[in-house]
């Protein structure tokens, strides 16, 4: 188990190297650059004004040095007016001239400055990953055990009406973008002249004007019942489909296995069989499918996050690539590389110990 450990997390450090090397090639086009230029210093700006813009501010090096600089292996660039000013990568990170001509990168803990949030790096991604570890934590409470409970029950019998209606609503969950069921969740419980808050409030069953709350900006200071049940219900709903199919379709394979034939032979009930024998051997495949999920809810929450005002990973990492902010763009995508290598990592251990037949080769 040690060395198999040591040879993926070795595999897992060339890979993050070479995949984070692939985004800073892509977000350090020269039409990236440009844009940069323009945005932070003036969109009139000439192409000979663009170049000296660069050339100041460190990125007209050669890409795999600005690479090395920014990984923090190679000390940051630094220049010195005529006027005997030091300026540098390290001087701006750290605000302090005796930086020039150190290492600052992210081996260092230097991840960058934000242009778009004003901000260090590491505060801007520090916060607005908590924010979405909430989110993803409350949606896997409600996804997984929904999602096995759908899955466990249409494969237990394989082809009646129960396996016929949890699947064809498995396959409509994952069928509906979360765009199209946020909407439809917004106007039916989160809106004052429609769905069914007016009629509640009518009644007198509800204190407020709507059930829910459209927006989950407020969630950031004080999650509630009311201003989080959307987000997370539009998010779960959308990922419970594809974690009940493969349920599903694992569930049904393990029920036509001798072994369970032979259980119901000797008389073992039928909820032992289900429970002892069969779950188990059926959780292997979605085990790799729920954690699957956590990259996924990770970067894929954008169009939820957007949606519903929340401030999270997903919707900070759509602002730096609506705004071109370079630095929070390569820091996202390290974060989300190492959660997909990690989880990986866990995926593969947690393979041992559901099934003690899968020997590490």
């Amino acid at each position: 188990m040690l060395l198999f450990l040591l040879r993926r997390i070795g595999l897992m450090l060339v890979t993050a190297l070479c995949l984070t090397f692939v985004v800073f090639a892509l977000t350090n086009m020269p039409a990236k650059l440009e844009t940069l230029a323009k945005t932070q210093a003036g969109s009139r700006m000439s192409d000979a004004e663009v170049a000296s813009w660069l050339d100041r501010n460190g990125y007209g090096e050669p890409l795999v040095m600005r690479y090395g600089e920014w990984l923090g292996v190679w000390p940051g660039w630094v220049r010195e007016d005529e006027d005997g000013t030091v300026t540098g990568r390290c001087v701006t990170l750290r605000d302090t001239p005796e930086a020039a001509g150190e290492r600052c990168g992210l081996l260092q803990g230097d991840w960058g400055f934000s242009t778009r949030f004003r901000a260090d790096v590491a505060d801007v991604i520090t916060a607005r990953l908590g924010a979405t570890g909430l989110l993803m934590m409350w949606v896997l409470i409600v996804m997984v055990p929904m999602a096995l409970i759908v899955g466990v029950l249409a494969g237990m019998r394989e082809g009646s009406r129960t396996d016929r209606t949890l699947s064809t609503f498995a396959i409509a969950s994952t069928a509906t973008p979360e765009y199209v069921s946020g909407v439809l969740f917004i106007a039916l419980l989160a809106s004052s002249t429609v769905g069914i808050s007016p009629i509640l409030a009518e009644w007198g069953w509800i204190d407020g004007r709507v059930l829910f709350q459209g927006n989950a900006r407020s969630a950031m200071d004080n999650i509630t019942l009311s201003n989080f049940t959307l987000p997370v219900l539009t998010i779960a709903l959308y990922g419970m489909g594809y974690v009940a199919r493969i349920t599903r379709a694992s569930m049904t394979e393990v029920m036509t296995q001798q072994y369970i034939r032979t259980a119901r032979l000797k008389g073992v009930s039928f909820s032992k069989i289900v429970l002892r024998h069969a779950l188990r051997n059926a959780l292997i495949a979605p085990f790799t499918v729920i954690m699957l999920q956590i990259p996924w809810l990770l970067n894929g929450v954008v169009i939820s996050e957007v949606l519903f005002s929340y401030p999270g990973f997903g919707w900070t990492l759509y602002e730096a690539a609506v705004n071109n902010d370079i630095e929070l763009l390569l820091a996202s995508s390290v974060v989300a590389v190492v959660v997909v290598l990690v989880t990986q990592l866990i995926s593969d251990i947690g393979y041992v110990y559901l099934n003690p037949r899968i020997r590490i080769s």
